[in-house]
């Protein structure tokens, strides 16, 4: 709706719906919102990756975990304590 009315979502607003997908238990539809800021050159932040490792820990996808928790170093960004809470919730 938001690009039909000319808007462009930034970070903060794909965070959000995100975060949305996470609570509501649609991890294929925050993967796919992940995968649609990128495609539009977003720089995804700690916030995203800590947000969709959520979406992975209630979606019982351990293995998709490891791979964003692997993609947040990679992209040079530091976890945080909650991130590495969220981590031990997605595999355990």
């Amino acid at each position: 709706e938001l690009q039909q009315r000319g808007l462009e979502p930034d970070i903060i607003t794909y965070n959000a719906l995100i975060s949305a997908c996470a609570k509501g238990g649609q991890l294929k539809k925050a993967l796919e919102l992940f995968a649609a800021l990128k495609h539009r050159g977003l720089k995804s932040d700690r916030i995203t990756y800590g947000t969709l490792i959520s979406a992975c820990a209630r979606g019982d996808q351990c293995e998709k975990a490891l791979e964003l928790f692997d993609e947040l170093q990679q992209r040079g960004l530091e976890p945080d304590v909650i991130t590495y809470n969220t981590m031990i919730s997605a595999c355990a």
